[in-house]
């Protein structure tokens, strides 16, 4: 009936992203050592943990990579059968990347099911069994996963809740006939689609914030249990264990805490107004 693609860019080349928002120059060695970390402590044990392993998770990487580096992905992903690795010409071979390969793969299936995580982020166990309840047949359906968490990793470790609406966590339900995938858009721009639905009572994604992220900021609010979030998203277990032993205890972040949660719940009211409103483009 339908096939699922899980779809990561990794280290593409990409001519408006070239430093961190410590701006620290991008896709050097270091930034490598430093994002393969990441994947292999926090996005790959998410993954392969999944309850319904029904998707094939396809990672694009680009051909500049460095052989010793294609080697350690390699040996990181071969456990898993169901998780391809692909070697293009930086973010312009991207969406045709994806295209290309999934028009192949796909084409005893009347639909598809695209979504998307970042490279250093987590998945609840049960994100893909989750995103595939929501399939109903639809030709064209956007599937927005408004809730989550946050995790600062560094320099002090903090774990709040998180609301993000048009999120990198962002799935599409499509009519496999010249689908466009959830990459045809960046993900802030799904504001502006009118086929969309939200799942707002599951917590299913994990957003982790560290010092060499482009954007993000730690912005979690609230006392979140570490001991709970652990057996849903799964981590390596030395990071488990550096978690449990380091984490700051939310009463000396209290205040943060509220003014997070403040600005956080100001931020998704203020879009989904918005949105009500129709002050977005629709398509």
């Amino acid at each position: 009936m339908f096939k699922h693609y899980l779809i990561t860019r990794f280290n593409l080349k990409n001519k408006n992203w070239e430093v961190t928002k410590n701006n620290e120059t991008l896709l050097t060695r270091e930034w490598m050592t430093h994002r393969i970390g990441l994947f292999s402590n926090f996005c790959l044990p998410s993954v392969a943990s999944q309850t319904n392993t029904n998707f094939q998770w396809l990672l694009f990487f680009d051909t500049s990579t460095d052989s010793d580096f294609k080697t350690e992905l390699e040996i990181l992903l071969k456990p898993y059968p169901h998780f391809k690795s692909f070697y293009i010409d930086g973010m312009e071979a991207f969406h045709n990347s994806i295209k290309n390969y999934i028009t192949k793969d796909s084409n005893d299936s009347s639909y598809i099911i695209t979504s998307r995580i970042d490279n250093d982020d987590c998945i609840h166990k049960d994100y893909i069994n989750t995103i595939q309840s929501q399939f109903k047949s639809q030709d064209f359906m956007a599937i927005d996963v408004l809730k989550g968490y946050s995790l600062q990793i560094s320099p002090d470790i903090m774990l709040g809740k998180k609301e993000h609406i048009f999120n990198p966590f962002i799935s599409l339900i499509e009519k496999n006939e010249a689908p466009k995938t959830v990459w045809f858009s960046d993900h802030n721009m799904w504001k502006k689609e009118s086929r969309r639905v939200e799942i707002a009572n599951k917590r299913l994604w994990m957003s982790i914030i560290h010092e060499k992220n482009k954007v993000n900021e730690f912005d979690g609010y609230d006392n979140v249990d570490w001991d709970d979030i652990k057996t849903q998203f799964i981590v390596s277990k030395s990071i488990e264990k550096k978690v449990s032993n380091e984490i700051i205890p939310h009463k000396k972040w209290r205040t943060l805490s509220l003014k997070n949660k403040l600005y956080v719940n100001y931020v998704l009211a203020s879009k989904k107004l918005k949105k009500a409103l129709g002050l977005y483009k629709i398509k």
